[in-house]
């Protein structure tokens, strides 16, 4: 998504935050929309439903909008290469969708994507971000003589009011593993409220994955540094450096070398079908073979999303569907043939972005041999206190141990 709370450098650890913001803008063309204030119902609702009322804008809400009116955040994820040309090569791909369409962009950020689909032709882009950078990116709208086609609209969009069905939703709403901030949230609402039938959904699909991982470097920089400190034996401090390093999860970039055996999905996202409800828990149980003798020092989660046609695709699909498999057909994020559906991963072996990978780590290594087994459940679920943080609930098993850890991505 274009805002995230800022990521560490490739080569740095963060136990912390990711990106996205939500709504945007200042408002032209008032005949195709309206604040929710002017208007007791409005937007596209599914046949036969009333529109719901939007939910309270809470204070973590107003603080998470607010992260994302920093510049360095979306600066970042500009410069993330691989995910910026990515979404431009998307649009491109479908611009045939797009080309003469009505757009939204859902978390709209400084308005690069929402330029990008009004270059590849759009009739007219709603861009909406709730965040203060909205009112930046109308100013660039303007800049790039682009205010005939690009709205931008400076709120929720649970709030916002557009009075015309969209052809296109576009989103960069993916957080650390995949789920994290719940912005996927607000595509979902955008679409119940305003896309039409057959109307194309930009990414399609996404694919959570999680494996298990050797990391003799990351444990020794962090733990091991202690046990001798220029002559000094200070042990003493190993259990407070455990907890320090390890507690909660971790963003870095791992390299595929670290990842122990083929990755399992936790959660596939088809854009099109989920409901809210979905994301409030999401539970698997997971089997895995070592590749390797080698230390056992955590879990990697990351994940790859999608861009194919409209509903029932046009190409065939690059990222596994079947959460029951184990994906080792699931990683082709380059095209195979143009046919193909184009593919962003963030996969270890992959080219880095700002997304890196999210690990979780145990406080004291587990040996394990070639082929042994490593089984047990994840459980992600939002968090009560604040939906945007993700409770993570790990139960693995191996050589005869069983072990549980709990965290909280924040």
């Amino acid at each position: 998504m274009e805002g995230m709370s800022r990521s560490p450098p490739a080569g740095s650890y963060s136990n912390g935050h990711h990106h996205k913001q939500q709504g945007g803008g200042t408002t032209t063309q008032r005949d195709h929309f309206r604040s929710r204030k002017s208007r007791q119902t409005g937007g596209r609702v599914p046949s036969g439903q009333q529109e719901t009322e939007a939910p309270p804008c809470t204070d973590f809400d107003k603080a998470y909008f607010q992260s994302y009116s920093h510049v360095g955040i979306h600066e970042e994820m500009i410069k993330d290469r691989v995910r910026t040309e990515t979404y431009r090569t998307a649009i491109l791909q479908h611009q045939r969708h797009i080309e003469g369409k009505v757009v939204v962009d859902v978390g709209c950020g400084t308005g690069i994507l929402s330029i990008f689909c009004a270059q590849a032709g759009a009739k007219r882009v709603y861009a909406v971000d709730a965040s203060e950078i909205a009112l930046q990116a109308n100013e660039v709208v303007k800049a790039n003589n682009l205010s005939d086609k690009v709205i931008v609209l400076h709120g929720r969009v649970e709030d916002v009011q557009i009075d015309e069905e969209v052809d296109v939703i576009i989103s960069e709403w993916m957080g650390y593993m995949l789920l994290y901030e719940s912005m996927l949230g607000s595509v979902i609402v955008a679409r119940d409220r305003w896309l039409r039938p057959g109307g194309l959904i930009l990414p399609s699909n996404a694919v959570l994955y999680m494996a298990p991982v050797t990391h003799p470097d990351r444990y020794a920089e962090s733990i091991d540094f202690w046990r001798n400190v220029y002559g000094i034996d200070m042990s003493p401090i190993l259990p407070l450096a455990k907890q320090c390093a390890f507690e909660e999860p971790s963003v870095e970039t791992i390299s595929g070398e670290n990842v122990l055996t083929w990755p399992h999905v936790v959660k596939h996202v088809d854009c099109y079908t989920i409901r809210i409800q979905e994301l409030e828990s999401v539970t698997t149980k997971y089997k895995f073979q070592s590749m390797m003798r080698a230390p056992f020092h955590g879990f990697a989660f990351w994940f790859d999303v999608e861009f194919s046609g409209p509903a029932n695709n046009d190409a065939p699909s690059a990222v596994e569907e079947s959460p029951e498999t184990t994906a080792s057909v699931s990683h082709r994020r380059k095209r195979a043939n143009p046919d193909e559906a184009l593919v962003l991963s963030t996969a270890p072996e992959d080219p880095p972005t700002h997304w890196q990978q999210t690990m979780i780590y145990f406080y004291d290594p587990i040996d394990v041999e070639q082929d042994q087994v490593i089984e047990g459940s994840v459980t992600l679920t939002q968090s009560k206190e604040n939906a945007r943080f993700m409770n993570i609930h790990l139960e693995y098993a191996s050589g005869g141990r069983s072990f549980v850890k709990e965290c909280v991505l924040r």
